[in-house]
């Protein structure tokens, strides 16, 4: 039986906000976007333009009245990866817009370059940048 991790899904306070976020500054492209009546919700599914990477799904729940993220220790879900190709013009680019960087870049071991960042809700974004 074939198994295949198709995408993450992760909640949104404000979808319009959350499409252009993850679009404009992070590069994905909106797939597809509709409402689930059966729930009371709407969701969007994005990807990269070149459609190798995993799918994000964002869901806005219309009856949600609270959204606020656990402290960082408390946290059940991590983190979303995503891996880029300049990160001080990522870095630059999202600094003018006024993201939130908790985690500056810092060089691992192996080379590679990383770096945390905050979504509109404070979902948690690793910047991977591998050369």
């Amino acid at each position: 039986m074939k198994k295949l991790f198709v995408h993450a899904s992760i909640r949104t306070s404000n979808m319009e906000k959350s499409i252009d976020f993850y679009t404009r500054l992070l590069g994905l492209k909106l797939l597809s976007r509709r409402e689930i009546k059966q729930n009371n919700a709407e969701i969007a599914f994005l990807q990269d333009p070149q459609g190798k990477g995993c799918t994000l799904e964002l869901t806005f729940y219309r009856n949600q009245k609270k959204f606020t993220q656990p402290e960082y220790e408390e946290r059940l879900f991590d983190h979303l990866g995503f891996e880029i190709t300049d990160m001080n013009k990522i870095i630059a680019a999202l600094r003018k817009e006024n993201v939130t960087i908790t985690d500056e870049p810092f060089k691992l071991a192996t080379g590679t370059t990383i770096a945390f960042i905050e979504d509109p809700d404070g979902t948690l974004i690793e910047l991977i940048e591998q050369k």
